[in-house]
């Protein structure tokens, strides 16, 4: 079992050689971010009181895993133009619900986003942990709610429309952003459904069923447990959740994923198909899994279109600035 998780984490955030630092370094490491708020003031909501550090790696490229995370934050990215109200995006980082790949899933992604007019909020979630929280299972998808919450709340501040909002995860994170576009009528929340629920999605390489012939076996453990029944099995597969009131979706997948099977993109695209929600989809002969920004296999790049289906849809207006 510790060779498996190893290796899930290794494929995750692509490690080379490490180092271990303490958590107050990372404000400083995030040289791009305008400020990083805590997500609830207060007392954390289904919170435990335990002992837990949180633990930051760095690796040889400067990128930054974190893990042990039990005080979530929201890192926030916005463009320079007031000139009108702009869209938002709430970033997933991925790492199979044991760590957060932070910067080539979330800051480098958010730096993109502003480039485009697009204000973009790079969410350090908690992750499953049955020592820090009353239900491992809602933890995750109470911190997702919580940060459309204080975008909305947060919006004439921050000069964004509240209903251009969208979501966005890479891998475990995509199954948390599914979970967000699929489960706002449940009962993580006591607002108003209609205040939780993402205008948008973007899901790249993304975890997105729990079941055992689809899932990626480091996330359903960290989320799940060991033996989780098969209701909730089926509650947190997000193929299943679909509904009409789905939000339009944008997902890529690299056909070769020896980490995430390509399968859950395309059982996800068949619920949406089947629900008549617009969804784009591009799945790529080549690129493994943890990507980021840049498959490495083409020189297509998935950004681009992701603006564009912005751009098609409206979240963004046309004249944007392209990304470099």
């Amino acid at each position: 079992m510790c060779n498996f998780f190893n290796q899930t984490l290794n494929a995750c955030r692509k490690t080379h050689k490490v180092v271990l630092l303490s958590v107050f370094l990372f404000g400083s490491l995030s040289l791009s971010a305008q400020t990083i708020m805590d997500l609830y003031k207060g007392e954390i909501p289904g919170s435990v009181e335990a002992n837990l550090q949180e633990k930051i790696e760095i690796n040889s490229d400067a990128t930054i895993f974190v893990g042990n995370v039990a005080k979530p934050t929201l890192t926030i990215f916005l463009p320079n133009t007031k000139k009108a109200l702009t869209s938002a995006v709430i970033i997933c980082p991925g790492g199979g619900y044991q760590g957060l790949s932070m910067t080539s899933e979330g800051t480098k992604v958010a730096e993109q986003f502003v480039k485009n007019g697009v204000a973009a909020f790079v969410l350090k979630y908690r992750l499953p942990n049955d020592k820090i929280m009353v239900s491992k299972m809602n933890g995750p998808l109470q911190d997702a709610q919580e940060a459309i919450l204080m975008v909305k709340k947060h919006a004439k501040e921050w000069n964004i429309d509240t209903n251009k909002i969208g979501i966005m995860g890479f891998s475990a994170g995509g199954h948390l952003a599914s979970t967000a576009g699929t489960h706002f009528s449940g009962v993580i929340k006591d607002e108003a459904h209609q205040f939780i629920r993402p205008d948008f999605m973007m899901l790249i390489y993304p975890v997105i069923s729990m079941e055992d012939s689809l899932t990626h076996g480091g996330s359903k453990y960290s989320l799940l447990g060991k033996n989780p029944s098969e209701e909730t099995k089926r509650w947190f597969s997000n193929e299943f959740q679909v509904t009409e009131k789905t939000p339009p979706t944008f997902i890529v997948h690299a056909q070769d994923d020896p980490v995430v099977s390509p399968k859950n993109t395309l059982e996800f695209y068949k619920a949406l198909y089947n629900k008549k929600i617009p969804t784009e989809m591009h799945i790529y002969p080549k690129g493994g899994h943890g990507f980021g920004l840049d498959n490495a296999s083409t020189k297509d790049r998935w950004f681009d279109r992701c603006i564009n289906w912005m751009q098609a849809n409206g979240w963004i207006a046309a004249t944007s600035s392209t990304t470099n």
